[in-house]
C-alpha cells in the first residue's frame, strides 16, 4: 500500500506543482494588496485605527459565511470553486486600480472594494486550503505542508516589496498587476488532479448516490438504511454545516493548537500597524514598508528551508507553544525599537517563530479531521484564525490610536507570551503530542495521536 502511495506520489508531482504555482500566484497578489492597502489607507486617514477597521472589514465575510463556504467546500468540485472566486478577488482588485486613476481623498470607496474581496476570500479560502491532502498520500502530507508553507513564504518577500515599489512608480500598477495575478490562479488551479484516495471517495459516494432502481436487487439488501441516514443528514443543513465547529471542540489536541495560535495573534497583530510604525518611528516610505513586510516572508522562509531538511516530527506541543513563546519576544523588540535594522530583525524572528506554528498546525488540523469534514473544519479555522488576525489588527489599530504603535506591539507581545505559559498548562493533551497522527507506517496503515505519558503514568 505504501509503494502504491509513492508511485502515485510520482506520477502527480507535477499537479503538485501546478497547485502550488496557483498558491504563489494567488498569495503575492493577496500579499501586495494588504501592502499598498495599508499604505493608501494611512495616506489618506492619518489613522492607526483604520488600520484596524481594514483588516475587520476583509474578515466579517468570513465570519458571515462560514457556514456556507466550509460545506460548498466539501459538497462541490475544491478546484472550481476556488477557480470562481478568485476570479471574483481578480475584480475587486480591478475596481481598487480603477479607484487609484481617480486621486482619491476618501478610503470609504476602499473598505468597500475590501469587503468584496472578503467576501472571495471566504470561499476560496477553505477550498484552497482543503485541497494539500486531496493531492498527495496522507503519508506524504509533511511533504506538501512544507512547500505550501514555503510557497507562502516566498511570496511573502516577494508581494509585499513588488507592491510598495510598483506603489512608488504609480498607486494604480500594484492593483492592476494583483488583478493578473488573481486571474493566473484561477486558471492554474483548474489543472490540478486529486490523488487517488479521493477519485477512489467520489466513485463511492457517487455509487451510493444512484437512483435505486438503478440497483440490482442483490445490492439493495442494506441500502435503506444508509439511504435514510443520509436523508436524516440532508434535512438538517445547519447542523451539517456546524460540524466542524463540534469536531473541533470534541478534540483537545485540535482546539488546543488552534485556539493557541487565535489568541496569541490576536494579541500579536504588529504586522497591521506596521505602515504607522515605518513612518512615525522609523522614518521610511513605501518602499521601506514593502522591505519591512518583506522581512516576514526572509525570517518564515529560511525556517520553512529548514523545516524541509529537518522538519519537526517529535514533541510537536512542545515545540508549537515555544515558537509562540519566542514570537512574542519577537514582537516585543518590534515595539521597543526605533532601528530600522532591528525592527528587521524582530520581524524576521516572530516570522520565523509563526513559520513553526504554521508548519505544525497545518499538518496536524488536516490529519486529525476526516476527509469527508475538512472543507468544514478547515473553514471553521479560518475563520478563528482570521478572527486573531483581522481582530487582532483592529484590537492593535484601537491601542495604536490611544498609546501610539510601540506601546501596542509592546502590549501585544507580552500578552502573546502569557498566551503561550497559559496554554501549557491549560492543555496538557497538547503539550504532550508528541508525533502527527495518520502517518503511514511501513505496512501502509494509518498510525494514531501520539502522546507521550503524563506525569502520573
Amino acid at each position: 500500500m505504501a509503494q502504491r502511495g509513492d508511485a502515485e506520489f510520482l506520477a502527480k508531482r507535477g499537479s503538485v506543482w501546478r497547485f502550488l504555482s496557483a498558491q504563489a500566484c494567488s498569495s503575492i497578489g493577496a500579499l501586495a494588496l494588504t501592502t499598498v492597502l495599508g499604505k493608501q489607507v494611512y495616506d489618506l486617514t492619518r489613522s492607526e485605527l483604520a488600520l484596524g477597521i481594514l483588516g475587520l472589514v476583509e474578515f466579517l465575510p468570513s465570519l458571515i459565511l462560514v457556514l456556507l463556504s466550509g460545506t460548498l467546500a466539501d459538497r462541490l468540485d475544491r478546484r472550481r470553486m476556488a477557480s470562481v472566486a478568485l476570479i471574483f478577488e481578480a475584480a475587486a482588485a480591478g475596481a481598487m486600480a480603477w479607484y487609484a486613476t481617480t486621486h482619491p481623498t476618501s478610503a470609504t470607496p476602499l473598505f468597500l472594494f475590501v469587503l468584496g474581496f472578503g467576501v472571495a476570500r471566504a470561499f476560496a479560502a477553505p477550498a484552497v486550503r482543503s485541497m494539500p491532502a486531496d493531492l498527495v498520500p496522507h503519508g506524504r502530507l509533511p511533504w506538501l505542508t512544507v512547500r505550501y508553507s514555503g510557497t507562502w513564504q516566498l511570496s511573502a518577500i516577494v508581494g509585499p516589496v513588488l507592491g510598495g515599489v510598483l506603489y512608488a512608480i504609480d498607486p494604480f500598477l500594484p492593483f492592476a498587476f494583483v488583478a493578473g495575478l488573481f486571474l493566473v490562479a484561477a486558471f492554474a488551479i483548474t489543472t490540478v488532479k486529486y490523488a487517488a484516495h479521493v477519485v477512489e471517495r467520489t466513485h463511492a459516494l457517487r455509487a451510493v448516490a444512484e437512483p435505486l432502481d438503478a440497483i440490482e436487487p442483490a445490492e439493495l439488501e442494506g441500502m435503506e438504511d444508509l439511504e435514510a441516514a443520509d436523508t436524516e443528514t440532508s434535512g438538517n443543513r445547519l447542523h451539517e454545516a456546524l460540524e466542524g465547529y463540534r469536531f473541533i471542540k470534541r478534540e483537545p489536541v485540535l482546539l488546543g493548537a488552534i485556539t493557541l495560535d487565535l489568541m496569541a495573534v490576536l494579541f500579536g497583530g504588529a504586522i497591521a500597524l506596521l505602515p504607522a510604525i515605518a513612518e512615525e518611528r522609523l522614518g521610511v516610505g513605501a518602499v521601506g514598508l514593502g522591505w519591512l513586510r518583506a522581512a516576514t516572508g526572509i525570517g518564515a522562509a529560511l525556517m520553512t528551508v529548514f523545516l524541509a531538511f529537518k522538519p519537526v516530527q517529535r514533541k510537536i506541543g512542545v515545540v508549537l507553544l515555544i515558537a509562540v513563546a519566542v514570537f512574542g519576544v519577537g514582537t516585543v523588540a518590534l515595539g521597543v525599537t526605533t532601528s530600522f535594522a532591528v525592527a528587521f530583525l524582530a520581524l524576521a524572528l516572530l516570522s520565523a517563530a509563526d513559520a513553526i506554528s504554521v508548519f505544525i498546525r497545518a499538518t496536524l488540523v488536516p490529519l486529525l479531521t476526516p476527509d469527508e469534514m475538512r472543507g468544514r473544519v478547515l473553514a471553521m479555522e479560518m475563520v478563528l484564525i482570521g478572527a486573531s488576525n483581522e481582530l487582532g489588527a483592529f484590537e492593535s489599530g484601537v491601542t495604536g490610536q490611544i498609546f501610539g504603535p510601540g506601546i501596542s506591539v509592546v502590549i501585544g507581545g507580552v500578552a502573546s507570551v502569557i498566551v503561550a505559559v497559559g496554554w501549557w498548562f491549560g492543555f496538557p493533551d497538547l503539550r504532550r503530542t508528541d508525533r502527527f497522527p495518520r502517518m503511514e507506517d511501513r505496512t501502509g496503515g494509518p498510525a494514531p495521536v501520539e502522546v507521550e505519558p503524563s506525569e502520573s503514568g
